[in-house]
């Protein structure tokens, strides 16, 4: 099952074969972790929505379409949601100190999941550099910063669709830079 595509895996996932929500899982980790965590800041939020996801296409409740774009595109977009949902919540609940002595979890690293996360690292980074400042500016603020689009054309005092253009503009130019890169963030990943 290792070499199925992720839209096959999803298609097992929905008929409820675990290996396949397992093998899902195992691949967009580490990327979704480090993508909600830099949108929520916290350990706990971070687990809980990336538990909450899961959970929610086991379910079935967010169904993909091939017919709108890439699968991981899509997942990116639902963990985006899912964290600025679980934002929201927690600054409508009450507060708590929380130390890392706290962290339950158990997260053995490999030297080689160590150098596969460093080299998609490098190789967003290096993506982000191929924009314009105006781009960047942002790309970073809709989906690290979790703004609104409307929000950023406030705060920018540029018109909405013109932000909503340079998002777009943004990301056909990263995923052109990622491809000829030889696709480091591929649908395998």
């Amino acid at each position: 099952m290792n070499e199925l595509k992720d839209e096959e895996l999803y298609d097992r996932m929905r008929e409820k074969d675990k290996e396949a929500l397992s093998q899902l899982y195992s691949r967009y980790e580490r990327i979704l972790y480090s993508f909600i965590y830099r949108l929520t800041g916290d350990r706990t939020v971070t687990e809980e929505t990336m538990q909450e996801l899961f959970i929610k296409l086991w379910r079935d409740h967010a169904p993909y379409e091939t017919h709108k774009g890439k699968f991981s595109s899509w997942l990116l977009t639902l963990a985006r949601n899912q964290a600025l949902d679980a934002v929201r919540k927690k600054s409508r609940e009450s507060t708590y100190e929380y130390h890392e002595r706290d962290d339950v979890r158990n997260v053995e690293e490999t030297p080689e999941d160590h150098v596969e996360w460093k080299e998609k690292c490098a190789a967003i980074r290096s993506a982000l550099s191929i924009l314009n400042q105006e781009q960047k500016q942002i790309v970073e603020l809709f989906y690290f910063k979790g703004h609104s689009q409307s929000t950023i054309a406030k705060e920018t005092g540029l018109p909405l669709g013109t932000v909503k253009g340079r998002i777009r503009l943004a990301l056909q130019h990263i995923k052109k830079h990622l491809d000829r890169e030889g696709g480091v963030l591929s649908e395998r990943t």
